[in-house]
């Protein structure tokens, strides 16, 4: 029998990370509860000494408040931006309605590409006779589809670095071209289609929006078959 002056020993419990995690997710008042402890825990800093977890926790609010001004500044800008491209486009499309021809719809879209949007280059090229319309350019749909024929045939936009080919027959007076916004015009034949270019190589790539060219081109193919070919000056 052992002496009645022996102690029983008791382990030391040893608590290790996720238990502990686990007790102060169970318990989210513990500071709360237990203010002085902020004093005790520090966190190491970037620069490598440590502060306390009061003052760790003001750096990464401070931190995010600031990626917060930030995102809220891009959505300001980004929402002027749409602004000012919605009052664009709608003065656009009431001169397109106002056109009483296919060239007068000609030089709407043109006029505007270069005095309201600021593009550098602008196209429009309708599929027909050739040298049947005065003041625009019509393009037999055979010999586009031999051109750019890649182009024409997803029916939608298509926007990038084309080819320099590809280039050449969009924009044939306008030197270098680095980079181009297509949208076909298609209802239930091909009629041509709009195009838009930059000197900019990384102006137009393949994920920006085209909102503004689809609605552009829905107006214009509505608007075609109601329309002379034949300007009347």
């Amino acid at each position: 029998m052992p002496g009645t002056n022996e102690q029983a020993v008791t382990p030391d419990l040893e608590l290790d990370d996720e238990q502990v995690r686990e007790y102060l997710k169970e318990n989210s008042d513990f500071l709360q509860r237990n203010p002085d402890m902020l004093d005790f825990l520090h966190v190491s800093h970037a620069s490598g000494s440590a502060v306390s977890l009061v003052e760790k926790q003001v750096s990464v609010l401070r931190e995010r408040n600031i990626d917060m001004r930030h995102r809220l500044n891009t959505l300001t800008a980004n929402a002027r931006d749409n602004d000012k491209l919605y009052e664009q486009t709608r003065h656009l499309v009431l001169r397109l309605l106002e056109a009483n021809s296919i060239a007068e719809l000609h030089k709407a879209f043109h006029k505007a590409m270069a005095s309201e949007f600021a593009v550098e280059h602008a196209t429009m090229i309708l599929f027909g006779e050739p040298g049947s319309e005065d003041g625009c350019r019509i393009e037999s749909a055979e010999s586009a589809k031999i051109e750019i024929g890649a182009l024409l045939k997803g029916r939608k936009a298509i926007c990038g670095p084309l080819r320099k080919e590809e280039l050449g027959y969009l924009f044939p007076e306008s030197g270098d071209v680095g980079s181009a916004a297509v949208m076909p015009l298609h209802s239930s034949e091909d009629l041509g289609l709009i195009a838009v270019g930059s000197s900019d190589a990384s102006r137009y790539s393949s994920s920006m929006g085209t909102l503004f060219l689809n609605h552009i081109a829905d107006v214009i193919i509505r608007l075609l078959p109601y329309l002379p070919r034949n300007s009347s000056g």
